[in-house]
């Protein structure tokens, strides 16, 4: 009896422990609608563990620049699906759909970008109608089921 009562208080704890490390990756702080953002202009792109980071500047209903950052997955998702260092450079002009942060924040989590010529870059985690398919997996710059916008 003392043997599970111990095993079970271990597993409990375990769990205890461990339940934060999973939350980081829920999806509970963003909304569900995509908002889209339309000639924002990148102002950097750090590619970094665990998430890569693009803030770049929109603006807001009532004309004012908002300053934003969208999180991406890792390097190594991204790399998986086109992406590069460079995929992105301050002084690019860009359309964005993030999932906002329900707090209001100009902060999110990417779906799409769609860069000035039309192709798109997807990210991993939320997915997007193109099956995360980058505009450099095919030389002819087409990816197969993304419509240019």
């Amino acid at each position: 009896m003392a043997r599970s009562l111990t095993a079970t208080l271990l597993m409990l704890g375990a769990l205890a422990v461990s339940s934060p490390l999973l939350a980081h990756h829920g999806n509970a702080a963003f909304q569900d609608k995509p908002t889209i953002l339309k000639d924002a202009k990148v102002t950097s792109f750090a590619w970094s563990n665990p998430h890569s980071l693009i803030e770049f500047d929109a603006k807001d209903d009532k004309g004012k620049i908002q300053h934003w950052v969208v999180e991406t997955a890792a390097p190594q998702a991204l790399v998986l699906i086109g992406w590069t260092k460079s995929s992105l450079q301050p002084g690019d002009v860009i359309t964005v759909t993030t999932y906002q942060a329900k707090t209001g924040v100009p902060a999110g989590r990417l779906q799409k970008i769609v860069l000035a010529d039309g192709s798109e870059l997807h990210d991993t985690q939320l997915g997007a109608e193109g099956g995360g398919k980058a505009r450099y997996n095919n030389p002819d710059g087409e990816t197969p089921g993304v419509k240019k916008q």
